[in-house]
């Protein structure tokens, strides 16, 4: 594979829309780590939420990104900025009505089902926008180095977040905590609005066509990119494996291994510390070992990282150990996943990003609520830990598939790949146009 000549010193950072894009990220990410310590915590401490009712609720919010096909879509075709800045205050007016449900004592497991559901759809389109975005605001020689910042912001605010989030647990309780949040999405919104970029940059449509063709032709033209479709299809088995254990992650500590919400955030705070050091060193280390290494031992550490959460007992020791496991496994994941999204956005076709990024959604947070459902299943079944350890077991399948790839002998980034014109979904239609 052809690879890149030497690329400008120039960082992304040069950019000022890209710093706002940055920094709207920052701030939405550190209150989602907030809300990701004090959700759980309302729904099994206060709520005393059952196993069932804790399946049901991690489903719920995988649950939209079955519509990420059409977020794409949409992406591609109208400018990305609105859609970015109306995810944000939807998210925001969804999260203040929990304190105000809990201050008026009607707070139920069925308001946070709900509102797990806007976040989740919320996040859909706003991802599918932002990775669309993204090229518009960087030089293609600095893509690499945004997606290494943008990881690095994601880390800072998830280990921020998270004992900010239980430190807030602490003081205030789950259910006003997430007021954070809330303030989060709405700064996040201030930021995006500062966005200014040309109009030709915002992804309008050349031609009046359906989204359902925009659609099938982004598919298509995703299934048509041996690297991109193999990428996403680890993706997809490296999240189904995760959502397993995810499922009851949190109840796992806090039940079976008597974690505390504050000793939770900490753990969840060191292995922000090891992705923040991931993001960072995610250039360095695909220059120094390769970007299919980089990429594919990501992938192999992570099934790895598990083994101490399955063979943890009560107590610090243990809770030190799982913290450093946590460290390591995201300091790899945050690495390969700043990679891999590099290379899948330097091979994708500028038309295509946002429904590249869209198939990558629904196959790989798709396959989420089903693990989810998989989850509830086991735990019935077995026990929890005996689920967990199903998990574990399944993060195998994608380093086999990276193993068998293109992606295990590439060594630095390829070039931006010509303009191609994709057939269309129905005979007799108008080819699209670069």
């Amino acid at each position: 594979m052809t690879t890149a000549a030497r690329a400008p010193r120039t960082t992304a950072r040069a950019s000022r829309p890209f710093r706002y894009l940055l920094g709207s990220e920052a701030a939405s990410l550190s209150g989602s780590a907030v809300s990701t310590i004090a959700l759980p915590t309302l729904a099994v401490l206060e709520l005393h939420a059952s196993t069932t009712q804790v399946a049901v609720l991690a489903f719920l919010g995988q649950l939209p990104s079955t519509i990420a096909l059409w977020a794409g879509a949409v992406s591609d075709r109208h400018a990305q900025r609105p859609q970015l800045i109306a995810s944000d205050l939807a998210a925001a007016a969804a999260l203040v009505t929990i304190p105000a449900a809990a201050l008026t004592g009607v707070l139920t497991i069925g308001h946070l089902y709900a509102v797990t559901i806007v976040l989740g759809t919320a996040k859909t389109v706003h991802d599918a926008a932002a990775i669309s975005l993204l090229p518009a605001l960087v030089e293609s020689h600095q893509l690499q180095n945004a997606n290494s910042r943008l990881g690095a912001a994601s880390s800072v605010a998830d280990s921020a977040g998270s004992n900010a989030g239980a430190a807030l647990v602490g003081a205030f309780g789950p259910a006003r905590s997430v007021l954070a949040d809330a303030a989060s999405f709405i700064i996040s919104a201030l930021l995006l609005w500062r966005i200014r970029i040309p109009e030709r940059a915002a992804g309008r449509p050349t031609e009046q066509r359906g989204l359902a063709r925009d659609i099938i032709d982004g598919v298509r033209y995703v299934l048509g990119q041996p690297t991109i479709r193999t990428v996403i299809a680890a993706l997809s088995a490296l999240s189904f494996g995760l959502a397993v254990m995810n499922t009851y992650w949190a109840y796992y500590l806090l039940t079976a291994l008597g974690t505390s919400p504050t000793a939770l955030g900490v753990i969840m705070g060191v292995g922000g510390a090891g992705s923040l050091a991931g993001a960072l060193l995610a250039p360095r280390l695909a220059a120094r070992i390769g970007l299919g290494a980089t990429i594919i031992t990501g992938f192999a550490v992570s099934p790895l990282a598990q083994v101490p959460l399955l063979l943890a007992a009560p107590g610090p020791g243990w809770q030190i150990t799982l913290a450093t496991a946590l460290a390591v496994q995201l300091f790899w994941a945050t690495a390969s996943g700043t990679s891999q999204r590099s290379l899948r956005q330097a091979l994708c076709d500028p038309r295509f990003q946002g429904r590249m990024q869209a198939a990558s959604t629904t196959v790989t947070a798709g396959a989420r609520p089903l693990a989810a459902a998989t989850a509830g299943i086991l735990v019935l079944l077995l026990d929890v830990r005996t689920t967990l350890t199903v998990g574990a077991v399944l993060q195998i399948v994608p380093v086999a598939l990276l193993l068998a790839s293109p992606v295990r002998t590439l060594r630095s980034m390829p070039l931006p790949p010509a303009t191609v014109d994709v057939p269309p979904a129905r005979e007799g239609g108008t080819r699209a146009r670069p």
